[in-house]
């Protein structure tokens, strides 16, 4: 291993929440969230849990570290991966709406270049694997492809049907522009409560875990089986800002969620509160409980799984738009 703690310091891992302050809020209220997802699994399996500042506490470890690169692995590479992450996570956040509180510009981009930017966390996992030389490394490289071509799929089906029903209703094909999707919301109600969508919300929901890697599609970074895959070689504030990409991704895809489904149109300290309320019960009903019901799966079951039945869901939910909507 070679000492490279001058290669990444605290400022590369903090230069790039400092552009945008709602990227640091996201990061802020994602940590917390994941203290109280572990206390919340933790009651649940009859254990006493972290403490809720735990994930702050895991950050600032891994900042105060060096960060180490193995023998033979591309310096720059290895070391430009976890940043291109963060920042990608950076981007999403500034593309989507929070009702009340936060509109982006209608520059920025829509739900195109947001599918993108989901896409290019796993993308950065999987060369971390490749790059870093293990062997674990390139069995979470695998994993990590196999089940991103699964979920990919049932994932776009929902943007398309959510984008679709929209675009409808204006009297064109489709819509693609998160803000047209949340006005039509707020002016003919949520989709959450639509019956003829409720199958898109299944697909976004079956989504959820494996795009977040958590259980049981924890697969790729199976602390008991490959000691993280492709992050097990990192450590630092390497690995920090992979920390940091995690929890700026599920911030990501929850507030996705809440703009395709639930935006709802209260303003003011209200519309805050109301936003920090669904992501807080989104959070916990959608990672929380299901990681302490159910055990991993293997990469075929998952493969299979998201082949079946999502895709199905998102298929038929696509259809009722297509002849409903």
């Amino acid at each position: 291993m070679t000492d490279v703690s001058t290669a990444l310091d605290l400022h590369a891992v903090l230069a790039p929440l400092s552009l945008f302050p709602l990227a640091a809020a996201m990061l802020l209220l994602g940590l917390l969230l994941k203290g109280a997802d572990r206390i919340f699994v933790a009651r649940l399996q009859r254990r006493v849990g972290p403490p809720l500042l735990q994930p702050f506490f895991d950050i600032v470890k891994l900042m105060s570290k060096q960060s180490m690169i193995p023998h033979g692995a591309p310096k720059t590479l290895y070391l430009a991966l976890p940043l291109v992450g963060a920042c990608s996570m950076l981007l999403a956040v500034a593309l989507l709406p929070i009702v009340g509180c936060y509109t982006p510009s209608a520059q920025l981009g829509d739900l195109i270049v947001l599918l993108y930017l989901l896409t290019v966390p796993a993308v950065v996992i999987m060369l971390a694997g490749s790059a870093s030389g293990s062997t674990l490394g390139a069995i979470g490289f695998s994993r990590e492809m196999a089940l991103m071509l699964a979920y990919e799929g049932p994932l776009l089906l929902v943007l398309v049907g959510v984008a679709m029903k929209t675009g409808l209703a204006q009297g064109q094909l489709i819509s693609f522009s998160l803000m047209d999707i949340v006005h039509y919301q707020q002016a003919h109600g949520a989709f959450l409560f639509d019956p003829w969508m409720w199958p898109l919300v299944l697909t976004y929901l079956s989504v959820i875990p494996a795009n977040l890697g958590i259980s049981p599609f924890d697969i790729p970074e199976a602390e008991s089986e490959v000691l993280e895959g492709p992050l097990c070689e990192y450590s630092g504030p390497a690995l920090a800002l992979f920390k940091i990409m995690s929890t700026m991704k599920t911030m990501v895809v929850l507030t996705l969620g809440i703009v395709l489904f639930m935006p709802g149109d209260l303003t003011g300290v209200l519309a805050l509160l109301s936003y920090l309320l669904k992501c807080s019960v989104f959070f916990l009903l959608a990672k929380g409980l299901l990681r302490a019901a159910i055990g991993r799966m293997r990469i075929d079951q998952a493969f299979l799984f998201y082949f079946k039945w999502p895709e199905a869901l998102g298929v038929l939910g696509l259809l009722l738009v297509i002849f409903k909507g």
